[in-house]
């Protein structure tokens, strides 16, 4: 590979993870092609050797947060410890407020929750993957019951864990965002663990 390659790579990967970051900070509209390509030092013109259109910069960029939050939760979840343990912590990490403020590296299946139902397929599917591994992964970590509640148990934990970040997002009171985050965490745990 010659150095115009590997340099072209390495843009490319740079404009992808800032892309990433900006779906998740300001959804599937807000990804402003010259700003982008401003943010990472490139030109505007430039960001065709990359793409052929912002449509399929933005399918990338949604690949990648999806990516990047299945990664951030294997972290959490990856150990040796009991499976209600690492529930909790997952819990806790999911619904703490570092989570909540920090929109350009947070879950993606949140921070996109609205957005993705007006996106195209390009969009919905790799979302869609996601959510059913969230699933599979959460009624792996759920006490033994039949698989089918703890599938069932999973898409539930999975529903609260969002809903509960998206309205702690969406308040404008302090109090009450910290309170919706603490109340779901407590809730999930007394019914999962």
């Amino acid at each position: 590979m010659g150095h115009s390659q590997k340099e072209k790579d390495r843009s490319h990967e740079r404009i992808i993870q800032e892309a990433a970051a900006k779906v998740r900070e300001a959804g599937l509209d807000g990804v402003a092609v010259a700003e982008l390509m401003q943010t990472v030092g490139l030109t505007h013109g430039g960001f065709y050797r990359h793409f052929e259109s912002r449509d399929e910069l933005v399918a990338q960029a949604v690949e990648r947060a999806l990516k990047d939050g299945g990664s951030a939760v294997l972290a959490v979840t990856h150990s040796e410890a009991p499976a209600a343990e690492i529930l909790g912590r997952l819990i806790d990490a999911y619904l703490s407020e570092a989570h909540r403020d920090n929109l350009g590296t947070s879950c993606a299946v949140s921070a996109l929750v609205s957005d993705v139902v007006r996106g195209g397929d390009r969009v919905r599917a790799p979302y869609t993957d996601q959510v059913g591994s969230y699933i599979e992964l959460l009624a792996k970590l759920i006490a033994p019951t039949r698989n089918k509640d703890r599938r069932a148990k999973g898409i539930a934990a999975l529903s609260s864990l969002v809903g509960a970040l998206s309205l702690a997002r969406a308040v404008n009171d302090p109090a009450l965002s910290r309170e919706i985050l603490k109340a779901s965490a407590s809730e999930l745990k007394r019914q999962l663990l």
